[in-house]
């Protein structure tokens, strides 16, 4: 039997109004300047004066960066980094979505390892990265409680990753839903699939183990029972909440397990379109599982159970197929975009999006084998939507 491992070591505060708590937070870690990363709408939003205000009340003095861009580049988290060098802060806030929170970590990490982000793509860290406040305003990338970081390297148009489980764990999760309440449904639909993506692929993949199962199947649960309503009624403080778990929960499973070709294709085309990862891997979702299906068959009618999808008189083989019409059934109905919409993605590349792909080191922990004439065979299905 291969070795497994599970790390996890990130404080998790959740509930209504546990932002709050951002100042008391900060103090435990010794801080007295923090950098708070984000993008100009949140910086302009009452969450950020929710955020501020808790920092005041605890004498934290904090500089602001709101430059962040969906699909962070090396470049801006250089920037961040020679900003939180020269102003001197203790701790970094990442305030958003998996961007700015992913920023945030590489930020950190720079700031005491040095370099520039390029140089700590799959490199073990040095030094552990400076204490990291995740504040989570979307239920999607889980990014709160993994320890990595997933920048866009614009000169090879390549997705890298500062990754490590050790150095580069956030040192405090605060998941509150009231931040969650005014996320457009069509962000709100987008990080939801994303997480449901964490959780099935986690739970399949090559590298799955017990605790990450267990974490998976709560994550697929909560989930597909939520995210339907988050997104027709995103002012329900109960199933903004419930679909935070789950998208941490997922998390937490995906980043000790693995995932698999699902993100390989959405970091493909995210790192050559600036195609939204949330919206990249909701669109190929269905399609991947589908593909997998022969590898694990049981595995994936578990997943269909989980996702609701009633067993009786199904065949294990006939339960899995019914999952992946459940997954494209809650995708029409939060309305993910269709690729063939994708107007920018034309189908003359799209042989070289199969091997770009296919070359993506997330493949080799798919549940099946896959090469580029496997992710053509997706992509096609998908184009068509067969």
């Amino acid at each position: 039997m291969d070795m497994r491992e599970f790390f996890h070591a990130t404080k998790v505060v959740s509930g209504a109004g546990s932002v709050k708590n951002v100042g008391q937070e900060t103090l435990a870690l010794g801080g007295k300047k923090v950098l708070i990363i984000t993008d100009g709408f949140l910086a302009a939003s009452p969450i950020m004066e929710k955020v501020t205000a808790s920092l005041k009340e605890s004498s934290i003095e904090y500089i602001v960066y709101d430059q962040v861009r969906p699909n962070p580049r090396t470049t801006d988290c250089d920037t961040t980094a020679e900003m939180a060098k020269a102003e001197g802060v203790d701790v970094i806030i990442g305030l958003g979505g998996g961007s700015s929170m992913d920023q945030a970590k590489a930020t950190a990490a720079l700031v005491t390892n040095g370099g520039k982000c390029v140089d700590w793509d799959y490199v073990e860290l040095k030094e552990y990265m400076l204490p990291v406040i995740c504040i989570p305003t979307t239920s999607g990338t889980g990014s709160e409680v993994t320890f990595v970081a997933v920048i866009t390297d614009e000169e090879r148009k390549y997705k890298m990753s500062v990754f490590d489980p050790i150095k580069l764990r956030p040192s405090v999760a605060i998941a509150d839903p009231e931040l969650l309440t005014s996320l457009p449904p069509s962000l709100t639909a987008s990080t939801g699939i994303d997480a449901l993506t964490h959780a099935i692929e986690a739970y399949t993949c090559k590298v799955s183990q017990p605790i990450t199962d267990a974490l998976a199947l709560y994550a697929i649960d909560v989930i597909s029972k939520n995210i339907v309503q988050a997104v027709e009624d995103g002012s329900n403080l109960e199933v903004r909440y419930n679909m935070l778990m789950g998208s941490l929960i997922a998390g937490m499973a995906f980043i000790n397990s693995n995932v698999g070709a699902v993100h390989a294709i959405s970091e493909t085309v995210g790192g050559w379109y600036d195609t939204p990862h949330g919206v990249g891997n909701s669109i190929f979702l269905p399609y991947i599982m589908e593909y997998n299906i022969p590898a694990n068959p049981e595995k994936f009618a578990t997943v269909a159970r989980y996702l609701g999808v009633d067993p009786e008189g199904k065949t294990t083989e006939e339960l899995a197929l019914a999952g992946v019409e459940k997954v494209k059934e809650l995708n029409a109905k939060v309305k993910i975009p269709k690729l063939i919409e994708l107007d920018y993605i034309k189908e003359e590349n799209f042989r070289a999006i199969a091997e770009r792909s296919a070359e993506n080191a997330l493949s080799q922990d798919n549940a099946r084998d896959i090469d580029a004439d496997g992710y053509m065979s997706v992509i096609l299905k998908a184009y068509r939507g067969n």
